[in-house]
């Protein structure tokens, strides 16, 4: 089924169009919202990708590596996004503060919703390399050229974004537990 809506997406026919991106647009969204601050951006990210998509479906060789070509353009757009907005953003001031690490039970109760809240609250810069790093699977050395980083910024940003995940799940936890005994 997916290769067919590639195919007919290839001749960009308006339907044709519409459904790869009604196919794709849940996918599209997951992806963006790790990236991004809220959902309103992340519409912004997915829209925009898409439309980058659309515009080079003649490239699409191989349909089956349509969603991997696909995302890469999702990431793309949406470290773009980091970039304009990091022109408007004062100083980064990170303080690394030794946590304590979480009981793995405590992270088996959270939802997606949850880790998508927390990676949320993260400074955009480390959200963006936490994500290019643990979930897209970039290597240090591909982050720092894309972000215009040094690596070693790159590996102590990624520090930094493990701890302040780690701190706020031990508060989500702290908060749940508190909860739980009034």
């Amino acid at each position: 089924m997916e290769k067919d809506l590639i195919l007919n997406a290839k001749s960009r026919d308006p339907r044709s169009l519409e459904r790869l991106y009604k196919h794709f647009y849940g996918y599209a969204m997951s992806i963006a919202l790790r990236y991004s601050g809220n959902r309103e951006e992340a519409c912004e990210i997915v829209n925009d990708s898409f439309m980058k998509a659309f515009d080079k479906m003649d490239q699409v060789t191989n349909e089956h590596a349509f969603k991997g070509w696909f995302r890469r353009i999702l990431v793309n757009t949406s470290v773009d996004y980091y970039r304009k907005g990091l022109k408007h953003s004062g100083a980064l001031d990170i303080s690394t503060v030794d946590a304590e690490t979480p009981h793995p039970s405590v992270i088996d109760d959270l939802s997606n919703e949850d880790i998508l809240g927390l990676l949320r609250e993260l400074p955009e810069i480390l959200r963006v390399i936490f994500n290019m790093y643990e979930i897209e699977g970039y290597k240090h050395d591909e982050i720092a050229a894309t972000l215009n980083i040094p690596s070693s910024t790159c590996r102590t940003y990624l520090a930094r974004a493990k701890d302040k995940l780690r701190e706020k799940i031990i508060a989500l936890n702290y908060t749940r537990d508190e909860r739980a005994v009034r």
